[in-house]
Parts: structure tokens; C-alpha cells; sequence
């Protein structure tokens, strides 16, 4: 077999027509693993949507396909549903525990839900950070907000943090999902709207916006984003041959 022409071989061609048969080439080492671009941190990602929109459905897939992703456990004061387990599904509280979290400032976001309350630890999420894992948080607008107030004061979550906002593609087809799902009645999915019409007025607040237009094709998108983000350059650094001195190269015989 020829021996395989470098660019520089190639250079070379009006000097150095004639050559010999050269013996069968080495096999060059796959170097990939080595030569990666270490990662200068993980990502705290962020996905806000109206209800009805398919962020919960968005980030489960999201789970399934990407290894280094994780959700955090949320905090909440609801009773545990069956087969349900503490610091698995939640880190389930009662609400005196609870209220004394929201008062010393553990939380990055919290809300309360038909009665129960639910919160994202501070501690959670920079543990997971930490560890070297992409951190999936499925919240609110509301929620968006003050994670994006805490991380403004915080560089560990600053230098981490990627929001991407999902919208439907109409209001008209956001309805048709929500009758889909057959859970609310009519003026529950008015309201709903409603609320919507005022969520999506803050999508500018985001950093990337997806229109949902099927399950494949969000997961798709919200993957090139995560991996364009780890790309950047404030995450990522040269391998080390920018310190060392190129060789200098043998002479062709």
C-alpha cells in the first residue's frame, strides 16, 4: 500500500515526481480520547415552557439519550406516592422543614402548587455541577427568573447556566394539545391559555429558543444546543501543544 500523502507531501510533488515504493505504513493510533478538549465546567440547563408544551416529555428523552445528564431532586412537602423514595424522586419535607429552608436561602427556586411546596436546593445542583454532570432543571417562568438572579451573583452558576425557552407553534396548537390530554376541563384550559399568553412573553429572557414541533425534532435541537454550549470557549481549553515547540521535520531521502 502507498504510503498516505501529508498536505506537506503534497507540497512537495514538483520536486519529488518519482518515488520508490514505500514499505506499508504504521497504523496510526486513534488519539480522540487523548487529544479531546477537556471541559472547563458543566452545564446548568434550564427548559421553560408553557404547560402543555412537552417540556416534561422534552427533558425525560433528553435523559435517556445523553449519559452526562441528570436531573436534580427537587425538594417538596407533598406525601410520597406509591413506590416512590426519598432522595430518588424527591427529597420529601415536612412544611416546618421546609419554610426554614426557604428562610435561610437554600433554595435557587420554589413555589407553591395546589397546596404543596417545591423547591430546587442551591447544595443539589452544585453538587451534581461538581461532579462533573449536565444539570436538567424543568421549571417556570417564575422559577427561570430567580435561578437566573441567583446565578448572576454567583459565577459557579453564571459560567454554567443555559436557558432554552420551548414554545408551542400557536396558541391554537398548544389548545389542541392540552384537549389531547384529556386531564382539564374547558375553563381549566382557558386559564391555562391565558397563563401561556403571558409566559411567552418572556422567551426573550432565554438564551435559545425552540419551537416544539415533534418529540425527535426537540430532542434533536435542544442537543445541538448543549453540545454548541460545550464548545464554547469559556468552557473548553486548548489541548497542551500550544506550550511545546514544533519538531523539526526529517528531510525526504
Amino acid at each position: 500500500m502507498n504510503k498516505p500523502r501529508t498536505w506537506n507531501d503534497r507540497a512537495q510533488r514538483g520536486s519529488s515526481r518519482k518515488k520508490t515504493s514505500a514499505a506499508k505504513a504504521a497504523p496510526v493510533p486513534d488519539r480522540r480520547a487523548d487529544t479531546a478538549p477537556p471541559l472547563a465546567g458543566p452545564l446548568l440547563v434550564v427548559i421553560s415552557a408553557p404547560s402543555g408544551t412537552g417540556k416534561t416529555t422534552l427533558c425525560e428523552q433528553t435523559l435517556r439519550t445523553r449519559a452526562t445528564t441528570t436531573r436534580a431532586v427537587t425538594c417538596t412537602t407533598r406525601p410520597p406516592r406509591p413506590g416512590e423514595k426519598d432522595g430518588v424522586d424527591y427529597f420529601f419535607l415536612e412544611a416546618a422543614a421546609f419554610l426554614k429552608r426557604v428562610q435561610a436561602g437554600n433554595f435557587l427556586e420554589h413555589a407553591t402548587v395546589y397546596g404543596n411546596s417545591y423547591g430546587t436546593l442551591k447544595s443539589e445542583v452544585l453538587g451534581k455541577l461538581r461532579a462533573g454532570k449536565e444539570v436538567l432543571l424543568n421549571v417556570d417562568v417564575q422559577g427561570a427568573a430567580a435561578i437566573r438572579a441567583h446565578a448572576a451573583a454567583d459565577p459557579e452558576l453564571g459560567r454554567a447556566l443555559v436557558m432554552v425557552f420551548l414554545a408551542p407553534m400557536s396558541l391554537q396548537a398548544l389548545e389542541q394539545r392540552l384537549r389531547k390530554r384529556g386531564q382539564d376541563s374547558s375553563a381549566v384550559i382557558a386559564k391555562r391559555l391565558s397563563v401561556a399568553q403571558r409566559e411567552l412573553a418572556q422567551w426573550k429572557n432565554f438564551d435559545y429558543l425552540i419551537v416544539s414541533s415533534s418529540i425527535e425534532e426537540d430532542v434533536r435541537r435542544l442537543a445541538a444546543i448543549l453540545d454548541a454550549e460545550q464548545m464554547r470557549q469559556v468552557r473548553v481549553e486548548l489541548p497542551g501543544y500550544q506550550n511545546s515547540r514544533p519538531q523539526p521535520r526529517p528531510h525526504a531521502l
